[in-house]
């Protein structure tokens, strides 16, 4: 039977990521975990899969979980799940380790929904992101947003927008689910369906983005109008830093985020520079039941998540983000055939230089062209009679500008080029 041309492609909903857009995931990557150590935050790798229980706690009437989730029996027939986003394997291994508080962590993971592909969201997606478990303090709850706004200033955007919003405590919710159950239920016929869901989950439906719901959310209860004296007071405490530290924020009040554990302060950044209801480039907030719920002791929480494919979308929009210069710096050329070449590029790559050559004896002609491919800054060739010398020939590949320098040397040499740049 002959094989179908397609078994062999990616999966829908699922993409390869190749050089050299692979660099600009290495910067972007690299620039977060320098802020996040910066902020005191350490790495944590959780597994890519979980019992099933584990993210059920996310939110059993979420899409996430209903419709969303990858799960299945392993062959001893237990029942896990594909990671759908990174807070709850986070919270389940502090529950399960206890390591001392707070706990400041960053991560970043690959995320996977059976949803339909957007722009910037595949049903594989990667994100970067924060816990801090141990601490109810309001000044945390800047911090972790801090930490994430300059980090889009970091990797040059600028026409990003943070949204803000308070959940409440219990007190609070309880008395705004009865106001908003109420509100839906006046509205049963535009629901339909999605009114059992309502009655299980009031504030889900603030999170829609159906077109045909927009004004019927917009004309809803807000829970700020419902937050205890204690809520509103710990809202005010938020703002208040965040006008000290100079962050712009707007008060958001449809805000809830799309997962059940959110309590208290929430948060979500959008970029303006993308369209509709695919321009949210990051997000989180408190989640002080979790722990809790995943069996540790109460334990107050907040996090984000930021997507790396729907950043990267929003930096090419506003023409930014270019990555650090990456890739081959120098390019050995080799005329002697001998095993000089082979030297030379042990040498370099050992003094900190990113080298490459050409291999399987190719012609001359040929070994320059890979050079010029490979993006380098300088091919060093070695030549018989130059060689003869001690010397070796390096060429600006930009320029095309030749000079000659000691072979013993021209590790120094080029690293003092990587250092002052070009002329």
């Amino acid at each position: 039977m002959a094989a179908d041309r397609d078994v062999f492609r990616a999966p829908k909903g699922v993409r390869d990521v190749l050089p050299p857009e692979t660099d600009r995931w290495i910067d972007v990557v690299a620039r977060f975990a320098d802020r996040a150590r910066r902020f005191g935050y350490g790495l944590v790798i959780t597994p890519i899969f979980e019992h099933y229980e584990v993210f059920a706690r996310i939110g059993e009437s979420t899409d996430v979980v209903s419709k969303e989730m990858y799960d299945f029996d392993d062959k001893a027939g237990r029942r896990l799940a594909l990671r759908p986003e990174g807070t709850a394997g986070t919270v389940r291994a502090y529950v399960q380790h206890r390591p001392p508080l707070p706990w400041k962590v960053w991560y970043v993971a690959p995320n996977f929904r059976y949803e339909a592909p957007q722009d910037g969201r595949y049903r594989q997606h990667f994100q970067v992101g924060v816990e801090v478990l141990g601490s109810d303090d309001p000044q945390v709850d800047v911090e972790v947003i801090d930490l994430l706004a300059g980090f889009y200033r970091e990797v040059g955007l600028r026409r990003v927008r943070l949204l803000v919003n308070s959940m409440g405590d219990r007190e609070s919710r309880s008395r705004f689910r009865e106001v908003l159950l109420g509100y839906w239920r006046d509205h049963k016929d535009a629901l339909g369906d999605e009114l059992a869901r309502a009655e299980q989950n009031p504030l889900r439906i603030l999170d829609s983005k159906r077109p045909d719901w927009q004004e019927m959310i917009e004309r809803a209860p807000q829970i700020v109008e419902h937050l205890s004296e204690s809520s509103a007071a710990r809202f005010a405490q938020v703002q208040g830093g965040l006008r000290g530290l100079g962050i712009e924020f707007e008060i958001a009040p449809r805000l809830v985020r799309g997962l059940d554990y959110y309590t208290g302060t929430v948060f979500e950044f959008v970029a303006d520079a993308l369209s509709g209801a695919q321009n949210a480039v990051g997000g989180g907030g408190r989640l002080d039941d979790l722990v809790a719920d995943m069996g540790g002791p109460p334990t107050p929480a907040i996090g984000f998540g930021c997507g790396i494919e729907r950043l990267l979308l929003a930096c090419d929009a506003e023409s930014v983000g270019d990555p650090r210069p990456a890739g081959v710096e120098a390019f050995v050329v080799d005329m002697l055939g001998t095993g000089d070449a082979l030297v030379l590029l042990h040498e370099l790559r050992e003094a900190g230089i990113a080298a490459d050559r050409a291999y399987g004896g190719r012609s001359l002609k040929k070994q320059w062209s890979a050079a010029d491919r490979s993006g380098a800054r300088h091919g060093v060739m070695l030549a018989p009679r130059e060689f003869e010398t001690g010397h070796v020939i390096v060429k600006d590949l930009q320029t095309g500008a030749q000079v000659e320098v000691r072979r013993d040397e021209v590790a120094a040499w080029l690293r003092t080029q990587k250092e002052t740049g070009p002329a």
